[in-house]
């Protein structure tokens, strides 16, 4: 027996049947008659000397052979599926696509989106907010910003700088405070998506850092940090705002922070692609890009007081 491979048309077609398990729909998706597809099933036969489907009345099932081959089929045309998609993203460099939480994606970078426009005019951005696991192939990304710890094997990763968080209010409501006690007294604003990825970050961090012990008045929980931040500016509460996710409340005075006291996060956000890519012209703009700008904000640490998560200064 040759074990020379049968044309990849056929191939193609036995791919697709056996995933469907129907030559109808197999032919549908390869845009070919159902004659035309049984024709290259026939011929991944022959070349086999075995058949790989049972035909039916109305239905077909794999044989043994067919079972056998089916699964190496499928994730081979995978491969090569994505090995294709990355080879065309390698030679296209003027569409870059990004993605990152939808937090980060609404407060912080969208609004800059036209500042990197404007630095390169050359290269289309497409912005993705989502916090699922990627696969870069599969998912046709470029650049990811994720917020973790530590390097990630096998890419390309560069940390951003420092997070951090303190309590934020309104001008009108840090007329209220004097001193951190006097927040007892005001309705705390809970970012659930900070809470859960670092809760270091958290009132009750805050508050233990002060000495002042677990807070315990009245609390609104946001599922989502632009809905948190929102609510802040709004004057529903004190929120303990992110330095990322609050930067232009901040600097437009719609947010200020009444007490020096900040936490550091254990975290920090990276930018992340794949090692073959990180050079790649329009993906290495970006990646200066995006550091520039981060680093831009350490001006907001002026005067802070820094603690960690273990509560000694930073």
């Amino acid at each position: 027996m040759s074990d020379r491979l049968p044309p990849l048309t056929a191939l193609r077609a036995f791919e697709a049947a056996a995933r469907h398990m129907s030559f109808a729909r197999a032919a549908d998706e390869l845009n070919v008659t159902p004659a035309a597809l049984s024709f290259q099933i026939k011929s991944l036969e022959d070349h086999l000397g075995k058949p790989v489907f049972h035909r039916l009345n109305r239905a077909v099932e794999l044989t043994e052979t067919g079972r056998a081959l089916a699964p190496g089929a499928s994730e081979g045309f995978a491969t090569l599926n994505a090995a294709w998609r990355n080879a065309r993203r390698l030679s296209d460099q003027r569409h870059l696509t990004v993605t990152s939480g939808p937090g980060f994606t609404s407060l912080w970078l969208a609004p800059r989106l036209f500042l990197f426009a404007s630095a390169h005019p050359d290269i289309e951005l497409r912005l993705s907010g989502s916090l699922k696991v990627l696969d870069f192939d599969r998912d046709e990304i470029d650049v990811a910003i994720r917020f973790g710890v530590g390097e990630i094997t096998g890419l390309f990763s560069k940390r951003l700088g420092l997070e951090w968080a303190t309590p934020m209010v309104t001008p009108a409501l840090a007329e209220r405070l004097k001193t951190p006690e006097d927040l007892k007294d005001m309705v705390l604003l809970i970012d659930e998506v900070t809470e859960r990825i670092d809760p270091v970050m958290g009132w009750k961090s805050w508050f233990d850092a002060s000495g002042l012990g677990a807070p315990n008045q009245p609390i609104a929980s946001f599922n989502t940090p632009d809905l948190a931040v929102g609510a802040a500016i709004a004057g529903a509460g004190a929120l303990m705002g992110r330095v990322s996710l609050t930067e232009a409340a901040l600097r437009d005075g719609r947010l200020v922070m009444p007490f020096d006291l900040t936490l550091t996060a254990t975290k920090a956000y990276r930018v992340v692609c794949p090692m073959t890519s990180a050079n790649q012209p329009h993906i290495d703009a970006f990646i200066q890009w995006i550091s520039a700008e981060y680093d831009a904000m350490r001006s907001l640490e002026t005067g802070r007081i820094f603690r960690s998560a273990e509560g000694g200064k930073t």
